[in-house]
């Protein structure tokens, strides 16, 4: 899979000034002059969100025990076909919000918790640095 979109760093903080932190790419677009770069990165993410299925598989992903599943796991929970499932994964995949680890013949998939927490953090009322 592809390198999860990167966020940029130059964006207009909440107090009106030119963001210099160099590891921020989880800027809040409530209060953040977004570029047109990280508009582009955080739509992505939100994009590949805005089907139910894939807010279902975030979701199972999340609350499985060890963080981890495989295709043939979220088949039942989900009533959908395998390639219906590897599909939307794909999708997820392509936006850089799960990645997958082969295990013999099988994948297993996991979220990619910080491009959760910069779609979270984009959300929030205020410019946050981590």
């Amino acid at each position: 899979m592809p390198p999860p979109p990167r966020l940029v760093q130059d964006v207009s903080c909440c107090s009106g000034k030119v963001c210099t932190c160099e590891d921020c790419t989880c800027p809040s677009f409530l209060s953040t002059t977004l570029t047109e770069a990280t508009a582009t990165a955080l739509a992505d993410g939100f994009a590949a969100l805005a089907d139910p299925v894939r807010l279902r598989l975030v979701s199972l992903l999340a609350t499985s025990p060890d963080g981890t599943a495989r295709v043939c796991d979220l088949i039942a929970p989900l009533h959908k076909s395998q390639s219906t499932v590897s599909h939307h994964l794909k999708v997820l995949g392509a936006a850089g919000l799960v990645t997958g680890r082969r295990q013999g013949r099988l994948t297993e998939y996991r979220l990619v918790d910080e491009r959760l927490a910069a779609l979270r953090l984009a959300l929030a009322e205020e410019h946050i640095h981590e």
